[in-house]
């Protein structure tokens, strides 16, 4: 895309994040629709078969790992059930352990300014995370709590059913594309998400980008591949 593209909408909220619009490149040959498989991990018959309501109860009410003993609720996911896009995290933090929400914090300010400038406003996708409860001091999630509550991440994307997923962090690629790669050489390419062929992108976590604003460019690159994956973009 280029400056004669973009809407002057778009190009507003660019400069509000401080990146400039500029033509994302692939390398001739490039292949961009790996399959990467997910860790298969039961799913509870009483999780599998509830609806939206049904499901958040049961995440608010879950025991299963010792990560509930020290969060203030569980939070469960936020935005439109009907949604095109699901943005997935890693973790709640302090902020949304105690509203309940995902990404409401700095870093969610930031998201909503990148959904918002990919022409998806917050209230028009799904966001989750791969845990819901928060971990002690932001620590990353142990193995074993993620397959605790891989079974509800599982169920939100079959409720859902997304034309893309938006994975964003390290932490949470890794784990839902089961893989060690570093987040840097995960960028730019198209993944699917299990068996199925809904594709998913990754990039920088928010929190990062705020740390490291000069990343910012990398992260609209991103999201032009996103669009691009849902035919908002030539």
């Amino acid at each position: 895309m280029n400056p004669d593209q973009a809407s002057v909408r778009q190009q507003a909220v660019l400069q509000e994040l401080g990146v400039d619009v500029w033509v994302r490149r692939h390398p001739e040959g490039e292949d961009v629709s790996a399959e990467v498989a997910v860790r298969a991990s039961h799913v509870p018959t009483d999780i599998d078969a509830g609806d939206w309501s049904a499901l958040n109860q049961t995440i608010r009410a879950c025991t299963a790992c010792e990560l509930h003993r020290s969060r203030t609720q569980a939070v469960c996911g936020v935005g439109n059930e009907n949604a095109d896009w699901l943005v997935i995290g890693e973790a709640p933090g302090a902020d949304e352990d105690r509203q309940g929400e995902p990404f409401v914090g700095r870093a969610g300010q930031l998201l909503n300014e990148m959904l918002r400038a990919a022409g998806r406003p917050r209230e028009h996708v799904y966001i989750a995370n791969i845990l819901k409860c928060r971990p002690p001091d932001n620590r990353d999630p142990k193995p074993e709590e993620v397959e605790c509550c891989m079974p509800f991440l599982q169920r939100q994307i079959a409720l859902l059913q997304p034309k893309l997923i938006l994975v964003v962090g390290r932490i949470a690629a890794q784990n839902l594309l089961q893989t060690d790669t570093p987040i840097g050489k995960m960028r730019g390419r198209i993944y699917s998400y299990g068996d199925t062929d809904i594709p998913v992108v990754v990039t920088y976590h928010p929190a990062y980008l705020l740390r490291s604003p000069g990343q910012k460019r990398k992260a609209w690159e991103d999201l032009q591949l996103a669009m691009g994956v849902t035919g908002e973009q030539g």
